[in-house]
C-alpha cells in the first residue's frame, strides 16, 4: 500500500470518551456528603452571580444576542428578568457566576472552577422543565440538577488532577465545555452513544489560549470565558441530539487528533475512577473574591493589618512565602491595567488587606486603584519565595493545601510575626468552620437583589436538603426571577 494515503477506517471511540459516557449515563451517586456539598455549591454559585449584577461591565454582556428577542418557555437568568434560549441563557448564567472570581475552585495539575458548569446545567434544566410543564409532563427537579453538578464537577476535576493544560498554554475552560457537554446531553435524553458523539464535538473544538489570564494580556475575557464554554456545550449537545455524527478518535488520531495537535503527543492520565471525589473536596471562595492561589495570602494579610496599619512608612520589605503554582500564575510586577489584571496579581491581593483589613470586589475597580497609590508602594516592597513543602503538599492528594505565609520587616530591624495559613476557610478540612460563613455570604447576596421576605424564602429552601431536591426546577428559577 502507498505511504501517501490515510487508512479511512473509523475506529472504536477513544477509551476516555467511553469512560466518561458510561459514568454520566449509568453511574449512581450514593454520597450524601457530595449532595450536601452540591447544595452548598448551588447556593454559593448563585450568590456569586447575584453579586456580579452590581457591575455594569458584567451586565453589558447579558440578555438576548438580538435585543428584543423573546423565547417561548425560555430559560431564566437569576436576579434578572431575562428569558432566553438555553444556549444564550447558559452564557448569561456562566458569565455572572464567574465575573467576580468568587465561585468554587479546583486546584491540581490544572486549575479551574467546576461550578462554571452550572450555567449550562441550570439553563437547560429550566428550559426543559418549562417545556415539560407546558406539555403536561413532569419537570426536572433540583435533585437532578445537583446530580448533574456532581458529575460535571467530577469530569472536570478528575481530568485536571494529573493533566496540566496550562503548561501547554491552553485554558481550563476546555474542561468546562467537556463536562457540561456530557451532562447536558444526558439531560436532553441522550443515550451512551450520543454522549460519546457530543463529547467528541467538545474536544474537536480545540482550546482557548490562556493569554487572557496572564501578563501582558490579562483582561475581562477571563470573566466570561467559562460562560462561553458552557454555552457552547449546550449548543453541541443540542446538535448531537438532532443526529450530528461524532468523531470517534478525536483525541488519539495520529497527526490530527487532540493529543498530537494540542498536547505535545501525550495521552491524558486518568488514574482514578469517576465518582464524587471532586465535589466532596471542592474549594469554596468564602471570604474573598480572589484567585484561589492567593486566598490564604489574603487571610494572612488581613491578620497582619492591625500590626502594620500605623507603621506603613516604616516598612522595609514584605516577605511572601508561597507555592510554585501561585508564582507561575499570579505573581507579577509592573502596571496593572484593569480589574481582571488586579484580581490575578498576588502582590495586589496582599497589599489591599494589609492596608484595609479586607478585600472586596470593589477594591479591583479602576477608580479605587487610581486613588490608592499606597497599594503599588507596598507591591514594590514584596519579595516572593517558594517553599518546596508548600508546593509538594499542594499536589498531595491527601492534603491539597494552598499555603501562604507573610512577614513584614521594618527599617528599625523589627518585624511582625510570620503569619502562615495552609488551608483556606473554603477547604474541606475547614468545612465545619466554613459552611456557616458560606451561608451568610449567600444570604447577603440575596439581599442585594430581592426584598427580605423573598430572600428569606429562597434561603430557607436552599438550606433544606430534602425540600430543595424535591423542588421543580421551573419553580426554583421562578423564585430567582426579577419581574
Amino acid at each position: 500500500m502507498s505511504s501517501n494515503v490515510d487508512l479511512n477506517q473509523r475506529p472504536e471511540p477513544d477509551e476516555l470518551l467511553q469512560t466518561i459516557a458510561d459514568y454520566v449515563d449509568r453511574d449512581t451517586i450514593n454520597s450524601q456528603e457530595a449532595y450536601n456539598t452540591a447544595r452548598n455549591c448551588l447556593m454559593d454559585t448563585i450568590g456569586c452571580g447575584l453579586l456580579a449584577l452590581r457591575f455594569p461591565e458584567c451586565t453589558k454582556h447579558l440578555g438576548p444576542i438580538v435585543p428584543g428577542t423573546t423565547v417561548r418557555h425560555g430559560a431564566r437568568v437569576p436576579g434578572t428578568s431575562h428569558e432566553l434560549d438555553p444556549v444564550t441563557a447558559a452564557f448569561n448564567i456562566g458569565c455572572i457566576i464567574r465575573w467576580l472570581d468568587f465561585n468554587d475552585t479546583w486546584l491540581a495539575a490544572e486549575w479551574g472552577h467546576p461550578s462554571d458548569n452550572l450555567g449550562g446545567i441550570l439553563a437547560t434544566a429550566d428550559y426543559l422543565s418549562r417545556v415539560a410543564v407546558a406539555e403536561g409532563h413532569d419537570p426536572l427537579t433540583m435533585g437532578e440538577v445537583l446530580t448533574a453538578m456532581i458529575k460535571a464537577h467530577e469530569i472536570q476535576g478528575v481530568l485536571a488532577l494529573e493533566n496540566s493544560y496550562n503548561r501547554e498554554g491552553l485554558d481550563h475552560v476546555l474542561l468546562v465545555r467537556v463536562a457540561s457537554t456530557a451532562v447536558v446531553t444526558k439531560m436532553l435524553g441522550g443515550n451512551r452513544d450520543q454522549i460519546i458523539d457530543a463529547l467528541s464535538q467538545a474536544w474537536v473544538d480545540g482550546c482557548s489560549l490562556r493569554t487572557y489570564r496572564h501578563a501582558p494580556n490579562a483582561g475581562s475575557r477571563k470573566s466570561w470565558a467559562a460562560g462561553d464554554a458552557t454555552a457552547r456545550a449546550v449548543r453541541l449537545a443540542m446538535i448531537t441530539m438532532k443526529g450530528e455524527m461524532g468523531l470517534p478518535s478525536v483525541l488519539s488520531a495520529p497527526k490530527w487528533g487532540f493529543y498530537d495537535v494540542l498536547f505535545d503527543g501525550n495521552v491524558f492520565e486518568v488514574n482514578q475512577p469517576f465518582g464524587s471525589y471532586v465535589m466532596e473536596n471542592v474549594l469554596f471562595k468564602i471570604s474573598y473574591p480572589a484567585e484561589f492561589h492567593a486566598q490564604t495570602a489574603v487571610e494572612c494579610a488581613a491578620t497582619l493589618h492591625d500590626q502594620i496599619k500605623d507603621r506603613l512608612d516604616d516598612i522595609e520589605r514584605i516577605e511572601v512565602t508561597t507555592h510554585e503554582s501561585a508564582i507561575r500564575i499570579i505573581s507579577k510586577v509592573g502596571d496593572l491595567a484593569n480589574p481582571a489584571d488586579r484580581d490575578h496579581c498576588l502582590q495586589y491581593m496582599i497589599a489591599v488587606p494589609l492596608l484595609f483589613g479586607n478585600l472586596v470586589a470593589e477594591h479591583y475597580e479602576d477608580d479605587f486603584h487610581a486613588n490608592e497609590p499606597r497599594i503599588d508602594q507596598l507591591r514594590e516592597k514584596m519579595v516572593i519565595h517558594e517553599d518546596k513543602r508548600y508546593s509538594e503538599e499542594y499536589l498531595d492528594a491527601e492534603k491539597r493545601s494552598i499555603a501562604n505565609a507573610i512577614q513584614v520587616f521594618f527599617v528599625d530591624g523589627t518585624s511582625t510575626e510570620k503569619v502562615e495559613v495552609e488551608y483556606p476557610i473554603g477547604h474541606r478540612r475547614r468545612r465545619e468552620e466554613g459552611i456557616p460563613v458560606l451561608e451568610r455570604k449567600f444570604k447577603n447576596s440575596l439581599l442585594t437583589r430581592f426584598p427580605p421576605q423573598q430572600a428569606d424564602k429562597i434561603y430557607s429552601l436552599c438550606c433544606d436538603q430534602k425540600a430543595l431536591e424535591a423542588t421543580p426546577v421551573n419553580d426554583f428559577m421562578s423564585m430567582l426571577t426579577i419581574n
